[in-house]
């Protein structure tokens, strides 16, 4: 009975068991799996920091080993991803076998994206291994990205604007192909795009064709393909996943400010945490998780920010926005009575707040940066814009994940 009462009152205890279902939460917190499947120096790196702004060196430190040829990157942090990759490597390497890769990854990948160089045509181990990871699933999609273009015309800028749609062909495949209203690519480009796509017919479902470069190579356009890369991978996942890279693109077009650009993945990934823990269905069982989850985003904000977390200086800003903060957790306790539509509204609202308040975090932080301290009406009203504007963009993405069917499985 003594071990019992001390384990109640012991912070270790209670640390222990907000892990454990912080844990659980993460298992059902819809996080979309990309598996990076082509060779070395392939464009992968490339790929992953065009999708999430994320300098090489912090992409090369967040790998962790999985299998002795793949790791594995979870974005921005492993504690509140918000994407998640996979890589495979030494597919040409003696004793690479596909199968311990399936076994590792086929259950969690949601795509499955062969990163080919558009000019490397010696790809036979590629292929040869691709053939077996379509055959394990051939409901999930697979994606084709042929990269590092300018490799076909070098000294020469890319052909502007960008010349490349993805048509529909014969049995729910997706093809690239030249725009009859675009400019001329040059020929060794459209011979060597046309031969890579001949050569993985029926092992992919769709292509894009993208050049991901550097400023400093002088290219005009160093995202090239881009936007058409972001159309497919959208189409190409189920509702609930594609919303993430929705709300991340959305959310990052207009920051500038360097702090605000390093914390909005972090804001997100916690938010979408919160989201899941509010869509619990029991009232009242996420109020001891969802204190975690925003105490933890705000000290992993502090610390980005340079700004010690101090005990008082936490309850000056909590208590600056509290009474709205309670407000808002008891409507959506009582919220959760009403069958359904109480799980919905719960994940929006917890989602809506837990980013109104890491918003409102770096408002107070980036205000200390500039040597001065917000107000506290400022940072109220601060809250409540941001409240209000992720109330509408949560409620409506999680309403549209929640009645969007799913695509039957491919036969």
């Amino acid at each position: 009975m003594i071990g019992k009462l001390t384990s109640l009152f012991s912070s270790r205890q209670r640390e222990a068991r907000l892990q454990a279902k912080l844990e659980e939460i993460r298992k059902r917190t819809p996080v979309p799996v990309f598996w990076l499947f082509g060779k070395t120096q392939s464009g992968k790196t490339s790929l992953i920091k065009y999708l999430t702004g994320a300098e090489e060196a912090e992409i090369g430190q967040g790998f962790r080993p999985c299998t002795r040829f793949s790791r594995q990157y979870q974005f921005p942090t492993p504690e509140a991803p918000l994407l998640n990759f996979l890589d495979t490597r030494g597919m040409d390497e003696p004793g690479y076998d596909p199968a311990e890769d399936l076994a590792k990854f086929d259950s969690s990948a949601h795509l499955v994206i062969v990163t080919v160089k558009a000019t490397d045509h010696a790809l036979e181990h590629v292929v040869e291994h691709l053939r077996t990871i379509r055959a394990a699933r051939r409901s999930r999609p697979v994606l084709l990205l042929l990269t590092c273009l300018h490799e076909a015309y070098p000294q020469q800028q890319h052909p502007l604007p960008y010349p490349f749609v993805v048509q529909p062909t014969e049995g729910d495949r997706w093809r690239l192909a030249l725009n009859p209203e675009s400019v001329v690519v040059p020929p060794d480009l459209a011979r060597t795009l046309d031969e890579q796509q001949r050569r993985f017919d029926c092992l992919v479902d769709r292509a894009v064709a993208v050049d991901l470069t550097r400023p400093e190579e002088g290219y005009t356009e160093p995202n090239y393909g881009g936007d058409l890369l972001k159309q497919q991978l959208l189409a190409s996942l189920p509702a609930a996943y594609r919303q993430t890279l929705i709300a991340l693109d959305q959310a990052s077009r207009e920051l500038q400010d360097f702090y605000a650009q390093s914390a909005l993945p972090h804001i997100i990934g916690y938010s979408s945490l919160a989201a899941s823990a509010g869509a619990i269905p029991i009232p009242w069982l996420d109020l001891f998780i969802l204190p975690g989850i925003q105490t933890q985003m705000i000290s992993h904000l502090a610390r980005m920010y340079g700004q010690p977390l101090t005990g008082s200086r936490f309850l000056e800003l909590a208590g600056t926005l509290g009474l709205g903060m309670m407000t808002r957790q008891a409507v959506r306790e009582v919220i959760k009575f009403i069958p359904y539509v109480g799980s919905v509204a719960g994940a929006a609202l917890a989602g809506a707040s837990t980013f109104a308040l890491g918003k409102a975090f770096c408002f107070y932080y980036s205000a200390v940066h500039k040597g001065h301290v917000p107000r506290s009406e400022d940072l109220r009203r601060y809250y409540q814009e941001q409240l209000a504007l992720a109330e509408k963009s949560w409620g409506t993405a999680r309403a549209t994940a929640a009645a969007e069917p799913q695509a039957a499985p491919k036969e």
